[in-house]
């Protein structure tokens, strides 16, 4: 409709556009992958997808939840997305280093290391990226991705002064702080194909009936976030030795996929990492693409033990069995599939 395409021009606003064009800032075509299958299907409903390509996302749990490796896992495959993609990497923790960001396989060259300390400090440098990133002709815009780790560990402007003055009081005024940093900053990483993805600690609500875990920070980034996974993990162990947790994902909030569904996925403490494969059993066999029989699992003419499955995985997840797992996972993590 012309008349609405006038209206557009004549409000001047950047961000307005007839749906039947697409939405700008709404829209989303392309996703990075997790490194674990069945975590991309609990987030965006497909094994072959992950988290969205132009949103917020936010992953939250206690300590030595994985949050951190996932985010690396995220970075080193927007990387290899593209020749030409970067990342802006926000952290508060103190505990990146090269060595570790090089032996996860990630190119260092194109990963920049922003630490701050104050939310107020990543806002001003979150906004002046981009805006000089949104300066550029569109066709010239690289791949970019942020990475706040982590909110929780971000004091303020009035924190530390409180603290140099000698005063022990708490800056009441946190949460509004975070919450205007998410208003002005989720339009602009819409409008720009800018991911975000914020780690956050989770604390235990007091006062629940039932154990709740909840996020920290205020509402601000409940509200921006497009998707919040809570972690949470429980040890690993092959016989008597610890070999690394298993990560229990629960999705608290998306606009992509089921809210409230669950996943296991698996990190290991060695070389081997997230297990790209693991929870992939337990999704076939509750929509018939395998059987199990006793402790095993019927696969054609064989019976096979999960752990043998697990060592050669490529032997049994051939790409029909792939495919079939992306359908069920379409069925078990979207809405009205």
């Amino acid at each position: 409709m012309n008349f609405l395409k006038d209206i557009a021009k004549e409000i001047d606003n950047e961000y307005a556009s007839l749906v039947s064009d697409g939405v700008s800032a709404g829209d989303t075509n392309n996703f990075i992958d997790t490194g674990s299958y069945i975590f991309n299907g609990l987030v965006s409903g497909s094994i072959f997808g992950g988290i969205p390509g132009n949103k917020i996302t936010a992953l939250a749990g206690e300590s030595s939840t994985g949050k951190t490796y996932f985010c690396l896992g995220l970075v080193e495959h927007f990387l290899k997305s593209s020749d030409d993609s970067g990342v802006i990497y926000f952290e508060s923790e103190s505990a990146i280093s090269k060595r570790l960001i090089e032996d996860r396989g990630i190119d260092s060259s194109r990963m920049m290391l922003v630490p701050v300390t104050t939310v107020q400090e990543f806002r001003t440098q979150a906004i002046r990226i981009l805006d000089k990133y949104l300066q550029q002709p569109q066709e010239d815009r690289k791949p970019l991705m942020f990475v706040l780790d982590s909110l929780g560990m971000l004091s303020t402007t009035k924190e530390i002064e409180d603290s140099e003055a000698g005063k022990e009081t708490r800056d009441m005024t946190r949460a509004q702080v975070v919450k205007s940093i998410f208003r002005v900053l989720t339009l602009k990483l819409g409008k720009a194909n800018v991911p975000l993805i914020v780690t956050n600690h989770t604390y235990d609500v007091v006062g629940s009936y039932i154990p709740t875990k909840e996020m920290g920070g205020g509402s601000g980034l409940k509200y921006a976030a497009s998707t919040i996974i809570y972690l949470s993990k429980k040890k690993e162990k092959d016989s008597q030795e610890v070999v690394g947790n298993i990560i229990k994902a629960k999705s608290a909030k998306s606009r992509l996929a089921k809210e409230n569904a669950q996943v296991e996925t698996r990190l290991f403490y060695d070389e081997r990492g997230l297990d790209s494969y693991y929870g992939l059993l337990e999704l076939g066999e509750k929509y018939g693409v395998f059987t199990k029989v006793g402790n095993r699992f019927q696969i054609g003419e064989a019976k096979v033990y999960p752990k043998a499955i697990y060592q050669d995985p490529e032997k049994y997840f051939t790409p029909e069995i792939m495919q079939a797992l992306d359908e069920c996972a379409a069925k078990e993590f979207l809405y009205g599939a």
